[in-house]
C-alpha cells in the first residue's frame, strides 16, 4: 500500500538503496531480540529505533513530523493505528527541533486512519505527519521497530 499526492510521487523512491537497507533489516528473523534503543544499519544513513509502549487514544496525541528522515516504521507484535495527514499548512502544536528530527502538529478534521499488525509496515515520508501507537480496538502492548531513512 502507498498512499501519497500524485505531485509527489517522482519525490520519493520508496525503492531505492537505502530503503533497500531498510527493508532487509526488517527481514531479520531476531527483531523480537534486538535491544530497545538504536540499532545501526548504516551510519546517520539507516538505523533502526526499537520501541515499546501501550497504545492510547488517538485523542491523546498530536501528530509528528520530521524534515530529515522518512519513518518506516513496522509493528513487530501487537497492533496499533495510526493516523496521518499532509503536514502542510497544519498549526504547530511543538516547534521543529533540528537535533532530534521533530515537531508536533495539530491533528486535522478528518484525518486518515490506518490499523497495522504484527508484520506490517507504513511508510511516512518527509512531508507525511503522523500519529503512531494509538488504540485499535483496545490498550496494546506494541513492539515497533522504527527504520529511519534519510530523506
Amino acid at each position: 500500500m502507498l498512499v501519497t499526492p500524485l505531485s509527489s510521487i517522482t519525490d520519493n523512491d520508496y525503492l531505492s538503496e537505502r530503503f533497500r537497507k531498510a527493508y532487509t533489516f526488517l527481514a531479520r528473523p531476531d527483531l523480537c531480540d534486538l535491544p530497545l534503543g538504536r540499532n545501526e544499519i548504516d551510519g546517520d544513513e539507516v538505523y533502526a529505533n526499537v520501541l515499546e509502549y501501550d497504545t492510547v487514544p488517538a485523542a491523546e496525541k498530536e501528530l509528528e513530523a520530521h524534515h530529515d528522515y522518512y519513518d518506516v516504521q513496522y509493528v513487530a507484535s501487537g497492533e496499533e493505528m495510526l493516523q496521518y495527514a499532509t503536514a502542510d499548512g497544519l498549526a504547530t502544536v511543538q516547534a521543529y527541533d533540528a537535533v532530534d528530527d521533530y515537531c508536533l502538529l495539530k491533528t486535522p478534521e478528518p484525518v486518515t486512519s490506518i490499523a497495522l499488525h504484527a508484520g506490517e509496515l507504513a511508510i511516512f515520508a518527509p512531508e507525511d505527519a503522523h500519529k503512531p501507537g494509538c488504540t485499535l480496538i483496545e490498550p496494546t502492548h506494541v513492539r515497533k521497530i522504527v527504520v529511519k531513512v534519510r530523506a
